[in-house]
Formats: structure tokens, sequence, C-alpha cells
């Protein structure tokens, strides 16, 4: 059977029909987008590719390896504790700072990691985006996963810092993979928007470093959520759970630290703003896709 595709450089495709002919025509999509799950499964294969690509060319030529996927939030860690900790002397809840605050930095530094890597994704594959048609979609949801172990190494020397200060975890523990997907779905509904974004508007690029740091300093990471609740009640902090990472961070310490108990109405009202990020941001992103290979 002979096969022709019509526009093979666009990547707005939607839907592949077999005309009378015998031919296979891909078609730019009609009316509202839509997510074709299935075809992101047919090509499963150029997704794992992807990521396994991402994952060994990180570290490739570096002298430390996979010691900077702890690295980089102990680091922080140590400027947190002089800065906010010993200087500022906010509160921690009870813990040390140090323990306080990397245990928010493990789930912060994934999602901000995956945000800016997805944010530059579609500028970076500029010449894979020109050139051949698959799912559009794998780019900002490649960093997703293939961040995920950059973060469990880091998870991983969290039970050293709470062996040291005498702290143990709470039944609560079994709730993590919850708060991780919540935490995945957060970066890439973000992801997916400041990507679309960034391909017609590349100071999208640059100013998504500046939004990085904002969201950071917004969420609970050198801070606890105690603070706002004091100051400006419990509507206010119910308001602030609609900021999705409020309740991974506070969901990480309360199952980790037993600094609080176990948030879920910030979890559950940061799942449903999560939720709506994710798909609007796919949604948006399908919106777009059509112009990605005039403009990259």
């Amino acid at each position: 059977m002979q096969k022709t595709l019509s526009r093979p450089a666009s990547p707005a495709v939607v839907s592949n029909t077999i005309v009378p002919s015998g031919k296979i025509v891909i078609e730019p999509p009609s009316g509202l987008p839509h997510i074709n799950w299935r075809e992101l499964l047919a090509y499963r294969d150029l997704f794992y590719f992807m990521v396994r690509r991402d994952i060994q060319v990180l570290y490739r030529q570096t002298v430390l390896g996979l010691a900077w996927a702890f690295l980089r939030p102990f680091i922080s860690m140590i400027l947190f504790t002089f800065i906010f900790g010993r200087v500022a002397r906010l509160s921690s809840d009870g813990v040390p700072y140090p323990l306080f605050s990397y245990t928010a930095l493990v789930p912060w530094t994934y999602f901000a990691t995956v945000v800016q890597t997805a944010t530059t994704s579609l500028i970076t594959n500029s010449n894979m985006l020109t050139k051949v048609y698959f799912p559009r979609l794998v780019f900002p949801l490649t960093p997703v996963l293939s961040k995920l172990p950059d973060f469990l190494l880091a998870l991983g020397l969290l039970p050293v810092f709470m062996v040291v200060y005498r702290v143990w975890p709470t039944p609560y523990v079994l709730v993590l993979p919850v708060l991780v997907v919540m935490m995945a779905a957060t970066a890439a509904g973000l992801g997916m928007w400041l990507a679309a974004l960034a391909v017609q508007y590349r100071d999208v690029n640059h100013a998504s470093q500046f939004l990085i740091q904002i969201l950071m300093f917004a969420a609970p990471v050198v801070w606890p959520v105690s603070l706002m609740t004091a100051r400006f009640g419990e509507t206010a902090r119910l308001l602030y759970g609609l900021y999705p990472m409020v309740g991974v961070i506070e969901g990480f310490r309360a199952a980790l630290l037993g600094t609080v108990p176990m948030p879920w109405d910030l979890i559950g009202i940061g799942a449903v703003s999560a939720s709506a990020l994710l798909f609007s941001g796919a949604y948006y992103f399908r919106h777009m896709e059509r112009r990605f290979a005039d403009v990259a």
C-alpha cells in the first residue's frame, strides 16, 4: 500500500484517514483540539528513547555525575539554613531547619527542573519539530519522567538526615506516591503552557527563570504554612492551597517529619487545581500545535 502524507512537516495531526484510493492522509485538526491518548501510546518507543536520552546526556562528561542529583538541594539547604534559619530565624514547626528545608527542596527541585526543561523543549528540538511528525506532547512530557531518577536520588538522602536528627516518618508516608503524582501533574501542566508560549514568544524562555524564583518563594519552601494561617486566617490558608505545590510540600513534611497533621484539605484543593492546570495546559498546547513548525 502506498502511503502519502499531506503537509508532512505539520505537527497538527489528529487523525489518519484511509481514502478510497488506499492512501493514508494525515489531516490537520478541525474544531476544538483534543488529546489523542491512543496516538501517544503508539509512540511510546519514541517517548522511552527521549527519556533515556535525557537521563544519559544530563551527567555525561561530568566529574561528580549522579551526585549532582542531591547536591543541588543540599547546597540550597545550607544557604537557606544560614539565611532563613539562622539570620531571619523563621519557624520550622519544631524540627531542625536543615531537615525542614531539605524535605521541601526535594519536591521543589524536581518541579522547577521539569518546568524549566519543558519550557525550552520545543526550541531545543526544533530540528525534529520541522522534519517529521509525531505527537508534540512528547517534548514537554519527557522531562516529567526523565527527572524522576534525580528526584528519587535526592529523596534517598533524606533518611540520612532523619537518622542524624532522630526524626522518624509517620504512617502517612504511604501517601507519598499520591503527592508525587500531584507534583508531576503540576509540573507537566505548567510546562506545557510555557512550552507552547515559548515557541511564539521567546521572551517566555527568559521570563520563566524569574517565574520559577517567584514560585519558589511563594511556596512554603523556606517557611511553614502555619505562619500564613496565624497572620491571615484559615480562609487565606485554603486559598493558598490553590497553588498545588503547597499541598505537596506540606504533605511531604507531614508524612516524613510529622510537623503538622496531614493537610488533606490542602492536598484536595491542590489536586483539583493541578488537574485543571494539567488538562488546560494540554489543550492549550494542542491548540497552538499547528503553529509550531512555522515559528520554531
